[in-house]
């Protein structure tokens, strides 16, 4: 038998208490997402209904059941090379003059740094990777990392792993970078291990201060703050900037500004692209 929909007080309960504990901001019309996403976990704890849900996973010691609410709502829409616009920009203007300013400081090996923030199941991190290797030809005398946040454990554990099913490489892969860059597994294909070697994934949660990392060239956040409220925003964005180099840029959503809410960054438009650097003091 299936549960009665949420009331009102239940689904201000639980939109409350999904802020807490993930950042994402669920107003009076999201009911049927928490619906549709938490059914399963309903029926595997034999609940009666969303409030006896709720009350078992705040009273679950362990947060086995926490860590499955944030894994079913958080959203993991993700492709390779989403928005192509982006990873042009990274190809033609971002890489190659951070290249050219670290070999100018005689940096060797050359260091680079990109984060991608709220990664999934890792699509964006091996995007990265790949143009990475395309400009460069082969990584040596390079010490390039790449680092993948979210705050999902079920996408971490999956991009880690690195091997990915027919339908997600037919979702943005072509064959060609196919070819080159991952091998097959059964059906499945998995990220060649140079490029997985650039790659670290973690799990955390970007409204909290980053673990240490060293400043970052580049940082993807994109398509992340349309389900944070304006003051998640502002901290989301002060968050990431504390960890970007002072000429390193941050790239958002094609939809996405910041403009007037963190008047620290400014925006610099290359081609179709816009990304944000911090402002000179």
């Amino acid at each position: 038998m299936s549960a009665a929909p949420l009331t009102s007080d239940e689904l201000t309960a639980w939109s409350r208490f999904i802020h807490e504990i993930c950042g994402v901001h669920l107003d009076g019309s999201k009911g049927y997402l928490i619906e549709s996403r938490l059914a399963g976990l309903l029926r595997e704890t034999a609940s009666g209904g969303y409030a006896e849900l709720l009350y078992k996973v705040k009273g679950d010691a362990g947060h086995t059941l926490r860590t499955k609410i944030i894994n079913a709502i958080t959203t993991n829409e993700t492709s390779f090379f989403r928005d192509a616009s982006p990873f042009e920009l990274l190809r033609h203007k971002l890489l190659p003059e951070l290249i050219d300013r670290r070999n100018q400081a005689g940096l060797r090996p050359v260091p680079i740094r990109i984060l991608s923030a709220a990664c999934s199941t890792g699509q964006e991190v091996y995007s990265t990777a790949i143009v990475l290797k395309e400009l460069l030809g082969n990584f040596r005398g390079y010490d390039i990392r790449i680092l993948g946040l979210d705050i999902s454990d079920a996408a971490v554990a999956y991009a880690s792993y690195a091997i990915f099913s027919r339908m997600e490489i037919d979702r943005g892969m072509t064959s060609d970078k196919l070819s080159r860059h991952f091998e097959p597994v059964g059906d499945r294909w998995k990220v060649r291990d140079e490029l997985r070697a650039t790659a670290t994934f973690r799990r955390a949660n970007l409204l909290e201060p980053i673990a240490s990392t060293p400043p970052l060239d580049i940082i993807f956040c994109r398509n992340v703050a349309i389900y944070f409220t304006e003051q998640d925003k502002i901290r989301l964005f002060r968050n990431l900037g504390r960890n970007l180099a002072r000429d390193g840029a941050l790239i958002i959503g094609a939809t996405e500004s910041i403009t007037g809410l963190c008047p620290e960054f400014e925006p610099k438009r290359y081609l179709r692209s816009v990304y944000y650097q911090k402002r000179e003091n």
